[in-house]
């Protein structure tokens, strides 16, 4: 049986207080126009003889000023709320009819799901990851750490021919950079997940850059190396980002927030609530030792590259469980300055 169509219209009671207010902003921008040109007109009439002696017309001048302003700050805030709803809206619609375009021609692959239709679901179920909160930034980090390390091993195989790690911790195929790259990407676009697209490039291009940035200062900082050089690119930064991929991280943006994060929430979302936060505080306990240990290892290692040799039975651990061969696996494209 079809489905029976349902009928909606445009709320009534907006458009008439809609009408009615856009004719009285009409009225009152006439109003405002005369008012202040006639008064204009006093003080220029005045001001041969001396402003001094018109103080009333300068007060009056002054008190129209401060109402002129608060009008202005009014109208542009509503100016800006309404430029977004009416953006939301049209992209909105532009989503849930490119979903249904791609449900109808059906195949192996399910369609992506808008994000609009997401915010629905997590709500309707009450879930323990719904919205930007911790939980589900977690997870995107948590995924996020996986996924880099996967799909950059992928690549690398298809550009170079073969394998290279490219874990940055010591258990387990994570790295730190792509979870927080994921997280601060799902943090600061969330905002814009249900609004045209540049948006979500112009966020990506700057908080992609920000966070290349500071990794790459914080690991020379604490640890006196550096995984990337972007020295030999043009419009470079310290070396540390430059145009080309602050460009890539903008295009980034679009398909993290508007193809990625959608994947990934519809996947957090069929974690059940019963274990959902339990799970998340052992991961969380987990990447947190892991990190810590990583760190441990990587400074241990730098030590016996610059020659230190071990001062306690830890560094001895470490330098039995792992030698120099094994960090220069882990770590490939690590180099200490």
């Amino acid at each position: 049986m079809a489905k029976e169509k349902r009928r909606y219209k445009m709320n009534e009671k907006l458009r008439y207080r809609y009408d009615s207010v856009k004719k009285d902003l009409l009225e009152l921008e006439e109003d405002v126009t005369y008012s202040v040109r006639s008064q204009m007109d006093e003080l220029a009439k005045a001001t041969e003889d001396g402003i001094s002696d018109v103080e009333r017309l300068k007060d009056a001048l002054l008190d129209e000023v401060e109402l002129l302003d608060d009008a202005s700050d009014i109208f542009q805030r509503m100016h800006h709320s309404t430029k977004e709803a009416a953006d939301e809206i049209k992209t909105r619609i532009k989503e849930a009819e490119d979903f249904e375009k791609q449900s109808d021609k059906g195949g192996f692959f399910k369609p992506k799901p808008p994000n609009a239709m997401i915010d629905y679901k997590e709500d309707k179920a009450s879930h323990f990851a719904r919205g930007n909160t911790f939980y589900k930034l977690f997870w995107i980090f948590f995924i996020g750490c996986f996924g880099g390390v996967a799909i950059e091993m992928l690549f690398c195989l298809i550009t170079r021919g073969h394998l290279e790690n490219r874990v940055g911790l010591i258990w387990g195929p994570f790295n730190l950079v792509y979870g927080l790259g994921a997280l601060a990407l799902s943090f600061f676009l969330y905002k814009y997940r249900n609004r045209s697209r540049i948006y979500s490039f112009v966020g990506g291009f700057v908080v992609g850059s920000v966070i290349e940035y500071l990794c790459s200062f914080f690991q020379e900082m604490v640890f006196g190396s550096t995984s990337w050089d972007y020295s030999s690119m043009p419009f470079n930064l310290n070396g540390r980002i430059c145009l080309l991929y602050s460009i890539f991280w903008g295009i980034l943006g679009i398909l993290w927030i508007k193809e990625i994060y959608p994947r990934m929430a519809i996947w957090i979302l069929k974690i059940p609530n019963k274990i959902g936060k339990t799970l998340t505080w052992c991961l969380l306990v987990f990447m947190i030792v892991n990190s810590l240990a990583s760190g441990l290892v990587v400074y241990r290692w730098q030590e016996r590259v610059n020659g230190v040799a071990a001062t306690s039975s830890l560094d001895d651990l470490i330098d039995k469980t792992y030698p120099n061969e094994t960090m220069e696996w882990l770590f490939p494209n690590l180099e200490f300055k």
